[in-house]
């Protein structure tokens, strides 16, 4: 091969990637992106934060808003014990986004309620903006609205 036919073929070669890279960022990266970042609850009920990340991993707590005593000693008693949890949702685990029938799946690996480990729960979402998103459990006409957290 010729000194110019390796600088031509170089040359092709460059030009394909360069073309598949601009032809990439062109394309809609559609909605499972948009998840992606930490999720502020927005509810008058409830206080909470979601976290989605870009390796399909997320994490979720809310708790009420209401007065919530301390423990008197640091083991709580029975009833501070159900005080402290009545309420109180958490866990964890990684998610999946079906964009055509526009539902997000929660797979839950850890719960604090043990009954919700290892189960999935599914939600319809909506992004009403960037920075809003609404989700209503499947079966169910109560949203959740979730902002984006600045």
């Amino acid at each position: 091969m010729t000194t110019f036919e390796r600088r031509a073929a170089i040359a092709s070669v460059v030009a394909l990637l360069a073309a598949s890279v601009a032809g990439a960022q062109r394309e809609p990266a559609g909605d499972t992106p948009r998840f992606v970042g930490t999720w502020r609850l927005v509810s008058n009920t409830q206080t909470g934060i979601m976290i989605y990340d870009s390796l399909g991993n997320m994490a979720a707590q809310a708790m009420p808003n209401r007065v919530r005593r301390k423990y008197a000693v640091p083991e709580p008693t029975p009833e501070e014990a159900k005080d402290a949890i009545t309420g109180y949702l958490a866990y964890f685990g990684t998610y999946s986004v079906d964009e055509q029938a526009r539902t997000i799946t929660h797979h839950r690996k850890g719960n604090i309620n043990p009954g919700g480990v290892n189960d999935d729960v599914v939600r319809t979402y909506v992004f009403e903006s960037n920075d809003r998103l609404v989700l209503t459990p499947a079966g169910s006409t109560n949203t959740i609205v979730w902002e984006r957290a600045r």
